[in-house]
């Protein structure tokens, strides 16, 4: 017996495949998805899957995401699977990388941090001590982000 598909196909836009189950809405906070805007998005969670056991899925109509944008999903998922997809069909396949700092991504969450001083325009800058477990600090304060802290404090 087949499985019937859950969400229907996309003409165009971006596939994220391999959300870990539950934190797609995280993902869409991260790309400063809301609705407010008319492109059609598609999500669906805690999908049984044979690589990870569930997982959740997210399709953006008509929007390609940047590599900048598909890099911040690292974050939050960094073994997603994306696909870009044109005319129905899958047009190219992109990784997402957590690089060593995050500039301009998310503000410290630290009151007192340099970085909250509006006199002193300095860019947002934090630093990727380590993937697993992973550990992010700000560059000036050194102070711990936890991953919740940086989608509060997206720029």
């Amino acid at each position: 017996m087949s499985e019937m598909r859950r969400v229907s196909a996309i003409c165009n836009g971006t596939v994220i495949d391999h959300i870990p189950s539950g934190s797609a809405v995280q993902v869409m906070r991260m790309l400063h998805i809301d609705g407010s805007h008319s492109n059609p998005i598609s999500l669906v969670m805690n999908v049984p899957s044979s690589k990870v056991g569930s997982k959740d899925v997210l399709k953006i109509e008509d929007r390609e995401l940047s590599q900048e944008e598909l890099d911040r999903l690292a974050l939050i998922a960094p073994s997603a699977s994306i696909a870009i997809i044109r005319n129905y069909g899958v047009a190219e396949k992109r990784q997402i990388e957590l690089g060593s700092e995050l500039v301009n991504i998310a503000r410290c969450s630290f009151f007192n941090c340099i970085t909250q001083n509006p006199n002193e325009p300095l860019p947002h800058r934090l630093q990727v001590v380590s993937q697993d477990p992973l550990e992010i600090r700000c560059a000036y304060c050194g102070r711990a982000q936890s991953v919740g802290e940086i989608i509060e404090s997206l720029i």
